[in-house]
């Protein structure tokens, strides 16, 4: 039994044929062409009877916002500056010592735990290049120490997971939020 070839779409047709019963029900929207037929005589028949459609241009993507000009003052034997409330704002937050607490605290947390886990996945590494035996050595039945610190690998990504999770949520998010607040005030 001959098995049915199936082709990319031709010219005139669309890719998008499965989604065509969700476009015709939107009023405005011309009927999507039938889908494309797989037998070779099929295809030469369905051309003949049906005229390419033609392809629609994209519609025109709306204009990007345009930033406000800001007046620009000229200092004597200076480069010209431009002045930015907003700019002068988000430095200013940056330089806080609420901001320094927040990132302090992030990265206390997050760059000893990378180091460990990374020093925990080398080593699982070398383990295995390095004592072959010992990694192929019996724990349970079929499961040996490679197996076994394999899966401790998955259950440590979950716990640091959660670890990340809990600290950031009982250290850093309320304090971040408030500086957001006091952020979003300032620039009204």
């Amino acid at each position: 039994m001959p098995q049915p070839q199936t082709s990319s779409p031709g010219q005139g047709q669309r890719f998008d044929w499965w989604a065509a019963p969700a476009a015709a029900s939107q009023p405005g929207r011309p009927a999507p062409p039938p889908p494309p037929v797989h037998t070779p005589a099929a295809r030469s028949a369905h051309a003949d009877a049906v005229p390419p459609q033609p392809v629609a241009p994209a519609p025109a993507a709306a204009a990007a916002p345009v930033a406000p000009v800001l007046p620009v003052t000229v200092l004597p034997d200076a480069a010209p500056a431009v002045v930015d409330s907003s700019t002068e704002v988000y430095r200013a937050v940056q330089a806080s010592e609420a901001f320094q607490a927040i990132k302090l605290g992030y990265r206390a947390f997050v760059f000893p735990v990378s180091g460990a886990f990374l020093g925990w996945y080398l080593l699982y590494v070398a383990a295995q290049a390095a004592a072959p035996g010992v990694m192929r050595s019996q724990v349970a039945g079929p499961v040996n120490v490679a197996w076994l610190l394999g899966l401790l690998q998955f259950a440590s990504t979950f716990l640091l997971t959660w670890l990340y999770a809990r600290n950031a949520r009982t250290k850093r998010d309320r304090a971040a939020l408030e500086l957001r607040w006091d952020t979003q005030d300032a620039l009204r």
